[in-house]
């Protein structure tokens, strides 16, 4: 028997992929190789996934995994990132230790890699964590090392990313882009909206927020609008990309299929969670002297960077769907919110998952 033959032998058999009349891949369709020779090709490839520990990081490597990659995780503490084992078969995930700030560690952690994937963001600063060393120097430092390398590159920046936000948050995430082209040309960049999935930070922590105020807030009146995309589904863009289903120096834009105002989410989740609560107006300025409070929390409610960030919608934008640069334009289907975050909000119902509650 080949060795070909033998993973083969281990593998689940997966039809042909099947598309819809749109060119839309079901889900239940998605490209996961079976024949040997595919799967032996894809086990000596190995890519290094930089933050693939954290939570779009774990989606990313199952994908991959499911794929036969192997993956090389880089992350702070390697020690931690056990979790990500059972998503492939023994040996075809391994953690390393790499710190975006130290050049020799990020250059190990790309050595002999075809694929690098950089995932590493922040959603707010702390001590030397900051928005510019994190998501433009070390994303820049991730790309270079990849070019010298020769591998190929796959940046995850966010929507929004503008030079000339008045968010630090956006500002950084378009200095690592134009840094990351800059040094691969060739590379790929994601920008997706609100990402949700179990332990997101942004279902989470509103539905967290109801099970003990009266009151959640609509910041600026509650009129951003967000296109929430499931983890998931950025993490099958990704794959993509990797299986080199995308345009060289393209960035995409990965949007859910639905389009909600900031209050339309707060609704759904008080909805979701069955509990009754004053959704109360708060304008910018009230909730960025707020914020100035509330950033000092251990994990913070709310930053002024962040009331930055709501002045802006954070959907897909028109070039983006012209231009075919999003999930649809890579025959990915994209799975609605109903149809997941019940899955994991559950537990924020007064009794569970186990009888409906009334509100209150």
């Amino acid at each position: 028997m080949t060795a070909a033959e033998s993973l083969a032998s281990i593998q689940p058999q997966t039809d042909p992929v099947s598309r819809s009349r749109n060119g839309v891949r079901p889900h239940a369709a998605r490209p996961v190789p079976g024949d040997g020779m595919t799967i032996q090709a894809n086990f000596e490839t190995l890519i290094t996934v930089f933050g693939g520990s954290g939570f779009l990081g774990r989606h990313v490597v199952r994908a991959l995994a499911r794929r036969h990659y192997r993956i090389r995780v880089a992350v702070r503490r390697p020690e931690l990132a056990g979790h990500l084992q059972p998503l492939g078969r023994v040996g075809q995930i391994h953690p390393v230790q790499a710190n975006l700030r130290h050049a020799g560690s990020i250059a190990a952690a790309v050595r002999d890699a075809d694929v690098v994937i950089n995932l590493v963001g922040i959603l707010f600063e702390r001590g030397r964590q900051r928005f510019d060393a994190v998501q433009a120097l070390g994303a820049e430092a991730v790309a270079r090392a990849a070019a010298a390398r020769g591998a190929r590159m796959i940046h995850v920046s966010a929507i929004g990313a503008d030079e000339n936000s008045t968010s630090a948050y956006a500002r950084s995430k378009a200095e690592g882009e134009k840094a990351v082209l800059a040094a691969a040309p060739a590379a790929n960049i994601f920008r997706p909206s609100i990402v949700f999935g179990p332990d997101d930070s942004f279902f989470n922590r509103f539905a967290s927020i109801a099970r003990f105020s009266p009151a959640l807030p609509l910041i600026g009146g509650g009129h951003t609008r967000f296109q929430p995309v499931f983890a998931g589904d950025v993490a099958e863009a990704i794959a993509a990309a990797v299986e080199g289903e995308t345009r060289p120096g393209a960035t995409y834009e990965l949007g859910g299929p639905e389009i909600f105002t900031f209050r339309e989410l707060m609704d759904y989740i008080l909805k979701t969670i069955e509990r009754r609560r004053v959704l109360l107006p708060l304008p910018f300025w009230l909730a960025k002297f707020q914020a100035t409070f509330l950033q000092y929390l251990p994990k913070p409610l709310l930053t002024p960077d962040q009331v930055e960030l709501l002045k802006t919608d954070n959907v897909v934008s028109r070039q983006a769907i012209d231009e075919q640069r999003t999930l649809r334009a890579l025959g990915i289907e994209t799975r609605l919110v109903q149809a997941i975050v019940p899955s994991y909000l559950w537990r924020f119902r007064r009794t569970g998952q186990f009888k409906t509650a009334r509100h209150g």
